[in-house]
């Protein structure tokens, strides 16, 4: 049997909806909606789009935000001294540094500089840290995605095998914290794993998260297998042989409106939720 979709579209315009009415009660509690600050370095048309998504999404929902464009050539230092300010600023509830940022750029230092109260991309140290020891603080976005796009299907990684391919700061190494934390038994594989196609053989649960267009072959994919692509390259091509893997998988994330739908719907929400924080705070 071919494949079933874990349609990550259908699974976000759900939580737009629940988005939308409380950020509806935050703004007629307090007489403002909650507000995302998006941070973009230089000019890269990928990154642009992206920043222009977000942004829709969030009037989507009732959510102001704040453009803050800066040239290609800012520094670390600028770039920290901004990110510093919008973290103390009070109307400021959200920070998204979006990334990948110019090469000159320390892009953890970037990160670092954003409070982890309004680190609603999950992106800071504090907020890994939160993840990986259960206590309270924002998901990365896009991991924090695909856990909830496997629960509104029913996926429970509890006792399985997932093989978690890549492990970048912001996607492998987080999604891997999450899933181990749901009781799953987690291999972790990078640049450096011998006979990648053996793990992959024996994982209940894939999630190809490294950059590299249709590395993870559909032979490889154990039958009956749930499969998340977190991948995307020009074209609409993951990170998986989607049409190998979809004769072999249980459940497979299409590239396409798998995991990136989610993503931004994460953010949205996680903003929200910081917005809710802050007014507590400030009481």
């Amino acid at each position: 049997m071919p494949a079933r979709t874990l349609d990550g579209t259908a699974a976000a315009d759900a939580i737009y909806d629940s988005t939308a009415v409380a950020a509806l009660e935050f703004t007629e509690q307090h007489g403002r909606a909650p507000l995302l600050a998006t941070v973009l370095v230089g000019e890269d048309p990928s990154s642009q789009t992206y920043v222009r998504m977000k942004r829709s999404r969030c009037r989507r929902v009732g959510i102001d935000s704040r453009a803050v464009e800066l040239p290609a050539s800012t520094t670390t230092a600028e770039l920290v001294a901004r990110i510093t300010e919008l973290s103390q600023d009070p109307a400021v509830d959200g920070i998204l540094l979006q990334h990948p940022v110019p090469s000159h750029v320390d892009e953890r230092a970037a990160f670092e500089a954003i409070a982890p109260a309004k680190d609603v991309d999950g992106v800071t140290m504090a907020s890994y840290a939160a993840m990986a020891f259960g206590e309270p603080g924002f998901h990365s976005c896009t991991p924090g995605g695909i856990l909830r796009l496997l629960d509104v299907n029913g996926v429970d990684p509890a006792g399985m095998h997932a093989v978690v391919v890549g492990r970048s700061p912001i996607l492998g190494k987080p999604v891997s914290a999450l899933l181990l934390a749901r009781d799953a038994t987690v291999t972790t594989c990078h640049s450096r794993t011998k006979d990648l196609a053996d793990h992959v053989a024996r994982a209940d649960l894939v999630v190809a998260a490294v950059g590299k267009p249709e590395l993870v072959r559909g032979e490889w994919i154990k039958p009956g297998a749930v499969v998340v692509d977190a991948g995307y390259h020009p074209g609409g091509i993951g990170d998986v042989d989607q049409a190998g893997a979809a004769e072999r998988a249980s459940w497979l994330t299409p590239v396409p409106g798998g995991v990136g739908p989610m993503t931004i719907a994460l953010l949205l929400e996680q903003t929200v939720a910081a917005a809710r924080r802050h007014a507590r705070a400030a009481v």
